[in-house]
């Protein structure tokens, strides 16, 4: 019996549905904000090792409680909305940004069958989802009613509207390679892929430099240095968000570090092998597959917050002609090498075991 069938055999159909799902998104919801607690403290932990500081060390042990009080600091303070802001739109996006950041984590599996929505065309719904997500960043910036607010949101828009071309034909190569739109699907079909042994795309020649690609088209996706130009201090006093205080500027930061987190497991399901070990060799099969997930998760994010305390910020029309003149061309120019390669290989003449 499933987990589901269970709750609906004890309550009936409909409540028991429902309590199941809401069950399976707490399971889901509840880690990630707790990985984002954790993440912020982490973050904060490697830029001071790098510049030689110590970070947060007084609230709690080794300052672990040190994110949990800057929360209850925001939840305490007075909610501000300027007098000329359109106020529905302006305390509507953050929530927006909120709940999209976290909705997009309902594709991504953890380990085999553990996902709480498998479903067969789960990179449209990264894709979907993740597009979604300039809608609240565009509203705050119009609806504080404020020139930099207005500036920070245009210049997200065109930030992240420019990096989800090159992303988009990214993930066609992989999927083509993966012949899946599945994200199980895709961990899966990298299992001994490089030569019976090696788990994982980053192994494959093909597939390495869109490896490279992805990484900084996701850092350039979540704002982050050296791309965090909608957010840049010296013009725009913080972008965005400028005029949001208390929960409503917590609902953006707790968004944007969900985020970061999710690109932290989608660039492992791509390329890394997702929850497999990195060699296709029985002993290490005995190691969870979760496991597996959360460490490579762990390393790239470590590259995330390493990349922001060692590379200065670009200028922003440097950051238009990388993601316009260089990421595009090279990005359309790999499709084309790969699917060549897949159709002479024949590569697309044999179903995968799965698909049989």
């Amino acid at each position: 019996m499933t987990f589901t069938g269970w709750f609906q055999g004890q309550l009936g159909e409909g409540p028991g549905w429902f309590l199941a799902n809401l069950v399976l998104i707490l399971a889901i919801v509840l880690p990630v904000m707790l990985g984002v607690a954790m993440a912020v403290y982490a973050d904060r932990k490697i830029w001071a090792a790098m510049q030689m500081r110590r970070g947060p060390n007084v609230v709690g042990p080794f300052g672990l409680f040190q994110t949990f009080a800057d929360a209850a600091k925001l939840f305490l303070k007075e909610t501000i909305i300027p007098a000329g802001a359109s106020r529905a739109v302006f305390l509507l996006a953050p929530m927006i940004s909120f709940v999209l950041a976290l909705a997009i984590w309902a594709v991504m599996p953890f380990d085999a069958g553990l996902v709480l929505a498998d479903l067969n065309v789960g990179i449209l719904y990264v894709f979907a989802v993740s597009s979604m997500g300039v809608y609240g960043i565009i509203m705050s910036g119009w609806a504080s009613n404020s020139k930099y607010p207005f500036l920070g949101g245009l210049r997200s828009a065109a930030q992240m509207v420019s990096y989800e071309v090159s992303m988009g034909f990214i993930l066609v190569a992989v999927m083509m390679y993966a012949q899946s739109l599945n994200l199980s699907d895709i961990v899966m079909s990298q299992k001994g892929n490089i030569f019976g042994v090696l788990n994982g795309n980053i192994f494959n020649p093909l597939l390495f430099p869109l490896a490279i690609m992805f990484f900084i088209v996701a850092l350039a996706e979540t704002n982050r240095p050296p791309f965090d130009l909608p957010e840049a201090e010296a013009e725009l006093v913080a972008g965005y968000q400028v005029e949001y205080s208390s929960m409503s500027f917590a609902l953006f930061f707790l968004g944007e570090y969900a985020n970061i987190l999710f690109m932290c497991a989608l660039i492992p399901v791509l390329f890394l092998g997702g929850w497999l070990p990195p060699l296709d060799w029985g002993p290490l099969y005995l190691v969870p597959g979760f496991v597996w997930m959360l460490a490579k998760m762990a390393v790239m994010f470590f590259c995330f917050a390493w990349v922001k305390a060692s590379v200065p910020r670009y200028r922003y029309d440097q950051l238009m002609r990388l993601g316009w003149k260089v990421f595009l061309p090279l990005s359309l120019a790999f499709v084309v090498v790969v699917s060549g390669w897949l159709v002479f290989s024949g590569h697309f003449d044999v179903l995968p075991e799965r698909m049989l």
